[in-house]
């Protein structure tokens, strides 16, 4: 459409604006606003009162029946303005006849008025408002100031200053509404501009991107306060070394969380250094500490054992001592009357050096000692855990040529291999000599006469189960405990999948320590020597025999999910079917149930790592859709947390962890979990791509 000219169109006239005594206004029923919404009559009057009237009243002259003016003035737009100059005339702290500056309407409709002046306001924008409450901090006025003169609360006035933490550039991109509010207060939780913009450009600078999915990016690196590796080290050591603790308004002194996590990390691998040197100084060859070490780097080293220190005759009749007073005092209030405080701190006192009493030093084989090492870590609570006497297999003691026994003659009935000199054995037959020497037999025939003899031993075997029983028990303990390079003649072993550094903390948890110390106990009881293993696995009774195979065969098993990835993969999607199968099968027959095994969905291991949806349907399927209606408004931490306290307790079990459906249910099932087939929730996908991304 062709524009006029400028010469064509009218001139823009506004309206008069005058002065007009309060006395001459009343409200007039022409005005749109009807609802009471935003701020209260009463807190404008007090900002009129304040402030004086900012922004002008909207009026038209009254008319009589016959359409003259009647001197008054009726207000279409500006209703509340004129109310709270009602309110202060009532109260005194106006006159009556106070000019007010009003602009006269007199074209145009009066309820046309009073919606433009309505519907074309816009509010303030948030960033405007953070900067103009920074030019009054900036002006000497507290926050609190700030809250009382504008009507707001103090965290409102707090949350928008907060704004100055965040990135100028990412202002900017929020000025033009680049991202929401939501968004733009996410970035608020730190203070480092790099980080934030690093983020930004992480998340795709995309508008849709949860907030909840920034702050965790932002915060991922926080450590709370009740972080083992904060209970190693402990909160004051970290403050007294410049850290800083966040904490809210709820927190104690012990709560909070450490943002300085380079700091943290530095504290306690000084702090585990320091004591992996105490560690060494007790003569071992090699200490290696990490705050977590991965899950069987044990394996394939052998482990010396040591003695323990008995007590000495001062010892042992200070615990008599310890014991029977304990017994006393137990034994004056076996009426069920409340122990007194002072009596109780005393049987805390001996309980803890009775402890100590107890708890015997291990001492070593000097030499053994010196070709050992010790792995120093974190457990779960917060203490160091020291693992003494592991041997690698570099490290093993090789024995010098003539230290070896001599081989004896072929007479004697031993083999002894062929050896070559000046061609006198060849191709496995010996030449003809004039001499009557004994050489050793040739290696081709040695190999065709042993070859029989493991043909006559495999037929021999299969006819007595009870040998066949201890030659499988003997290898797989040569495969479990002596993986350092013995080596039987059944060739059977158990294969252990390196499960390193999949899981987080997976040594801490109670079936790694379980394992664990049922093996160190038949590592302990079992010769070294494969002849003497041979000899002490017959003499054990029947079901020490089946309790070792079980330990045996229990670290063969491999449950793991492995992606997929290309076709270069080790093992292709079939093969992870059809190894979760088996895992499930032997779920059912060992009655494995994670639930009561004691696994429980948290932030850490589950809920903050899958989507809302995901979280929705884990309430829904344990507690009800009632329930999981509940938390449907919340942010997605909020969510995660309070989903935890909602599950605690219930059993349920995220699908990698259940145990298979029957045949019945399965009918109404696909053949194969999301997990399995690929059939992934995107927005899943998105958020676990967002984990590695921020894991590298």
């Amino acid at each position: 459409m062709n524009k006029k000219s400028s010469g064509t169109m009218p001139k823009l006239v506004l309206s008069s604006s005058r002065d007009i005594p309060f006395s001459q206004l009343v409200l007039s029923q022409k005005n749109v606003r009807r609802v009471k919404a935003g701020l209260s009559i009463e807190d404008l009057a007090e900002d009129i009162y304040h402030r004086t009237l900012l922004q002008s009243i909207n009026v038209r002259a009254e008319l009589d029946a016959n359409g003259k003016e009647t001197g008054m003035f009726e207000v279409p737009a500006g209703g509340r303005r004129f109310r709270a100059l009602e309110l202060l005339v009532k109260t005194k702290r106006m006159a009556k006849d106070q000019p007010v500056p009003c602009v006269v309407r007199e074209a145009g409709i009066a309820e046309e008025d009073s919606l433009a002046e309505n519907v074309m306001r816009v509010a303030l924008h948030p960033l405007d408002q953070f900067r103009a409450f920074s030019a009054l901090i900036e002006a000497g006025l507290s926050e609190e100031d700030i809250a009382a003169r504008f009507f707001v609360s103090v965290s409102t006035v707090r949350q928008r200053l907060r704004l100055a933490s965040v990135a100028p550039s990412l202002l900017e991109v929020y000025g033009e509404d680049g991202m929401s509010l939501e968004q733009l207060m996410a970035f608020s939780v730190t203070d480092n501009h790099a980080r934030q913009e690093q983020v930004w450009e992480q998340v795709g600078e995309a508008s849709h991107a949860p907030a909840y999915h920034i702050r965790r990016l932002l915060t991922e690196d926080a450590i709370a306060s009740n972080d083992r590796r904060v209970r190693f080290i402990g909160l004051e050591a970290y403050t007294e070394a410049g850290g800083y603790v966040m904490r809210d308004l709820f927190s104690t002194q012990e709560d909070g969380w450490l943002q300085d996590t380079v700091l943290v990390e530095q504290l306690v691998c000084q702090k585990l250094s320091e004591i992996a040197q105490e560690v060494g100084a007790e003569g071992w060859k090699w200490v290696e500490a990490a705050i977590d070490l991965p899950f069987g780097c044990e394996r394939g080293k052998r482990r010396i054992t040591g003695t323990t220190v008995p007590l000495t005759d001062e010892e042992l009749a200070r615990r008599g001592a310890l014991v029977d007073e304990y017994d006393r005092i137990g034994e004056e209030y076996t009426d069920g009357s409340d122990i007194p405080d002072e009596v109780d701190a005393r049987l805390s006192e001996i309980d803890a050096e009775l402890t100590a009493l107890n708890c015997r030093p291990t001492v070593f084989d000097p030499q053994e000692q010196a070709q050992a090492g010790v792995f120093v870590s974190l457990s779960h609570d917060g203490r160091p855990r020291i693992d003494r006497g592991y041997v690698r297999p570099e490290d093993e003691p090789v024995q010098d040529a003539d230290d070896l026994p001599s081989s004896p003659d072929a007479s004697k009935g031993m083999l002894r291999p062929a050896v070559s000199v000046g061609g006198q054995v060849q191709d496995g037959h010996v030449p003809d000599d004039d001499d009557d020497t004994i050489r050793p037999l040739p290696d081709r025939l040695v190999s065709e006469l042993t070859a029989v003899r493991t043909v006559a031993l495999r037929d021999a075997l299969a006819g007595d189960p009870q040998s066949a029983f201890i030659a499988l028990l003997h290898a797989l303990c040569l495969s479990v405990f002596r993986t350092h390079g013995d080596h039987g003649c059944v060739q059977i072993g158990v294969t252990q999948a390196w499960l390193g550094n999949v899981a987080p903390n997976l040594r801490e948890t109670p079936w790694s320590l379980a394992i664990q110390e049922r093996h160190d106990q038949w590592s302990e009881r079992l010769p070294v020597e494969p002849a003497a293993l041979w000899q002490a696995l017959v003499e054990l009774a029947h079901e020490e025999q089946m309790a070792l195979l079980a330990h045996c065969v229990s670290l063969g098993v491999n449950a793991l999910f492995e992606p997929v990835k290309g076709y270069g993969g080790q093992i292709s999607a079939h093969g992870i079917a059809q190894r979760i199968t088996a895992a499930d099968a032997l779920a059912v027959v060992v009655g494995l149930d994670m639930a009561e095994a004691g696994w429980t969905p948290t932030v850490d291991n589950y809920l903050g790592r899958v989507t809302k949806p995901r979280i929705i349907e884990a309430v829904r399927e344990a507690k009800g859709e009632a329930t999981a209606v509940l938390i449907e408004h919340l942010k997605k931490g909020d969510m995660a947390r309070e989903a935890e306290r909602l599950l605690e307790g219930t059993g349920w079990l995220p699908e990698p962890l259940r145990l298979p459906v029957s045949e019945t249910d399965a009918e109404d099932m696909a053949d194969l979990p999301d997990f399995l087939t690929g059939d992934s929730d995107p927005e899943q996908a998105e958020v676990d791509e967002a984990y590695a991304v921020a894991a590298e």
